[in-house]
């Protein structure tokens, strides 16, 4: 066997163990804390909406908060760059809810989306799954099995987000936005709140720009939008560059979610 070959065999095996290797102590220590606590215990929702989710800013002003998804799954890798630019143009600020596979597939991307003051950087976990602590499953996604589980979906992405970025996130929407009850106390135990929604701008990416412009154009005062900036194709960006300026004219303002407190 050459010399090459040698090299490249325990380059292999360098990576490997990389990839497989178990969480750090601090990390295991964190999920057995937490799954200490939550013993014993069963959840009862299992939904958008369960107890604890954040859907709504908490006020009268007529402000919205924009939300978009970068999901990470294998076509949902890309980046609706016109929507990013029209956002930096028209100075429209957004939480940008980010998973931990999008961001290995851009990471210059990321690295200017985080230093861009119009956005703040969200936790959308590290392998999009649903939030379950019993592998609840919705649209066919397996949700996390169980608590340790759950925590390293939360804990590994808020890591991965703060040692690129040098913040760590506030806020986690999970894969398919699905939660149990229970599922959001842990997540509010590391240090997140759980962040819903009350406008479903885009309904995962597959409306046309119509519908998604109709479907912020009906937004209230205080709504949290939900929509997506990982599908180009899609007629989300277009949709939402269309409703923006109807929106400014009926007095209307968008803020991130850290702008206002949350109900």
């Amino acid at each position: 066997m050459t010399k090459i070959a040698i090299c490249a065999i325990a380059l292999l095996l360098v990576v490997t163990t990389l990839l497989t290797a178990a969480p750090s102590e601090e990390l295991q220590a964190l999920s057995s804390r937490i799954a200490k606590e939550f013993a014993g215990k069963t959840p009862q929702e299992w939904g958008e909406n369960s107890t604890g989710v954040r859907t709504r800013l908490a006020t009268g002003d007529k402000v919205l908060a924009l939300t978009l998804d970068a999901c990470g799954s294998p076509k949902g890798k890309g980046i609706d760059q016109k929507l990013i630019d029209f956002l930096t143009q028209q100075q429209i600020p957004a939480t940008l809810f980010i998973n931990a596979r999008w961001i290995d597939a851009n990471p210059e991307l990321f690295k200017q989306l985080a230093a861009n003051p119009l956005f703040e950087i969200a936790n959308h976990g590290m392998r999009h799954k649903p939030a379950s602590i019993n592998g609840r499953s919705v649209y066919g996604i397996d949700g996390t099995k169980n608590i340790r589980e759950l925590v390293e979906e939360i804990e590994l992405n808020a890591r991965k987000i703060e040692g690129i970025s040098g913040k760590r996130p506030r806020y986690y929407r999970s894969g398919t936005a699905y939660y149990d009850e229970l599922a959001v106390q842990v997540a509010n135990r590391l240090g997140h709140d759980v962040i819903g929604f009350s406008v479903l701008g885009d309904a995962g990416a597959t409306l046309p720009a119509d519908k998604v412009k109709a479907a912020l154009l009906s937004s209230q005062p205080g709504d949290i939008v939900i929509a997506h900036m990982n599908h180009p194709e899609a007629g989300t960006g277009a949709g939402i560059m269309a409703a923006i300026p109807l929106l400014k004219k009926r007095g209307f303002r968008f803020v991130r979610l850290s702008d206002y407190q949350l109900q």
